[in-house]
């Protein structure tokens, strides 16, 4: 086959357009860090990356839905705490009526700070995390309480569940509607039995069956509190996978990428400096 000057011209150009590409993709990764910049770099390396990415975004919002639960269940544990402060504050008083020395006069006065703490807890059992109420069930916009009564709607005992994994999922509301409901009556009870000064005894005793049940409650939030604290440890552990994962999948070896700039480089030079020897013979020079 005849090779012409015109076709050696050609390879040249071709070869040299090839070493330009070589260095610009190079430099590319040099620049950004990354292997891929375009998904025709690698196409293989891009899928897999996509796969990595949305791992760890999957992770990153579990990770905030984990956070959001905290403050439900922080929320309703300080919440349930108050509470039962209010109760033991009137179990005492009722203690204290129940002497056998309170004259009528004293247990008016008695029924009177019961009655504040009634409100009290009535307006605990509106307690709200930003514009939602926690002891509302799915109502979230509705209080529980409202004009000093405990609403009965069905949706006030249904669970709020955020997912915090793949297939996984934490209740972190408390369907306390009951319990306040009970306690409202037994406010109720007290400040009757107080107005009579009979069955004392009796509101005591409720009372104590009150705090049993808050106890109850109150340890079934703080199990719930450590299960988020055990996902969070396991999304923690998966999130450093995950970005490992793609950082390994994306990330350039910097050393590695910089040796075969510099080798790129060479033979680049190589290049034209053979190619300029290919293409200065004229025929003017042959005929000198």
């Amino acid at each position: 086959m005849r090779v012409t000057q015109s076709m050696l011209s050609n390879n040249m150009l071709r070869n040299l357009s090839d070493s330009y590409s070589k260095m610009g993709k190079l430099q590319d990764q040099l620049t950004t860090g990354k292997k891929v910049n375009r998904p025709s770099d690698d196409p293989v390396v891009a899928m897999k990356g996509i796969g990595y990415r949305t791992q760890l975004d999957k992770v990153q919002q579990f990770q905030r839905n984990l956070g959001e639960a905290h403050s439900w269940l922080d929320s309703t544990d300080d919440t349930l705490d108050k509470v039962g402060s209010a109760i033991h504050r009137a179990n005492e008083l009722m203690i204290s009526a129940a002497d056998g020395t309170k004259t009528p006069q004293d247990r008016a006065m008695i029924a009177e700070e019961i009655k504040q703490l009634q409100e009290h807890v009535q307006d605990l059992a509106n307690t709200k995390i930003g514009d939602k109420f926690i002891f509302s069930g799915t109502k979230t916009d509705t209080p529980l309480s409202a004009n000093g009564a405990i609403g009965t709607d069905a949706a006030f005992d249904k669970p709020v569940e955020f997912e915090v994994f793949d297939g996984v999922t934490v209740q972190v509301n408390t369907n306390a509607r009951q319990l306040f409901t009970d306690m409202n009556k037994t406010f109720d009870d007290m400040l009757t039995n107080l107005d009579t000064g009979e069955n004392l005894d009796q509101s005591i005793g409720e009372v104590q069956g009150q705090l049993d049940s808050l106890l109850e409650m109150r340890a079934n939030v703080g199990a719930r509190q450590n299960r988020v604290e055990l996902m969070e440890n396991r999304l923690a552990t998966q999130e450093i996978i995950a970005t490992k994962q793609m950082s390994e999948n994306e990330n350039i070896d910097y050393e590695e990428v910089i040796t075969e700039m510099i080798t790129q480089e060479s033979v680049h030079r190589a290049a034209l400096s053979v190619g300029a020897k290919i293409i200065q013979p004229t025929l003017v020079d042959f005929l000198r």
